[in-house]
């Protein structure tokens, strides 16, 4: 498993579909994956802390895992099949609950949980890039890239 940061959450045009990145902690490959809108949102305010009003879901889990005494320990993205991804929550006391990447990264970034990915998954769905200088050019690129496809052309895939 390798350990992920998150990057932020972007838009894919024309059609508005987000997609949350993540990046290599220790790597030079991006983990680009499809989300829902309220999962994006969800991830977004929590990497600009946001602090709504009334609690949000992922913070209604953030705050029962606190009056439970359970601690999530990391978020793994374990696999992907047929252009679906696929997470755990890893508990402090060793219990694992399946969940979807999108909500995993939400509530990780809630909790201070960290976030790694199975190597499977990187180098299925990871884009790399060679050389830290060239990494902001090649996140333009791949953002064009975005301009250009849509989330049927990978049969819709979701987080």
């Amino acid at each position: 498993m390798n350990e992920l940061q998150v990057v932020g959450v972007r838009v894919e045009l024309p059609t508005n579909q987000p997609i949350v990145l993540l990046r290599e902690v220790d790597g030079e490959r991006y983990l680009p994956i499809w989300i829902g809108a309220v999962e994006a949102t969800a991830i977004a305010f929590a990497q600009q802390g946001v602090v709504p009003p009334r609690p949000l879901t992922h913070d209604l889990m953030r705050d029962l895992l606190a009056a439970l005494g359970a601690k999530l320990r990391a978020v793994r993205i374990t696999e992907m099949r047929d252009n679906v991804f696929y997470a755990e929550l890893v508990f402090d006391d060793g219990r694992e609950v399946s969940a979807r990447p999108s909500d995993a990264i939400a509530l990780a970034l809630r909790t201070g949980a960290s976030i790694f990915g199975a190597e499977s998954v990187l180098e299925e769905a990871g884009i790399e890039i060679a050389d830290e200088h060239e990494a902001e050019d090649e996140v333009e690129k791949f953002r064009e890239f975005l301009d250009t496809i849509s989330p049927e052309d990978f049969d819709a895939p979701q987080g």
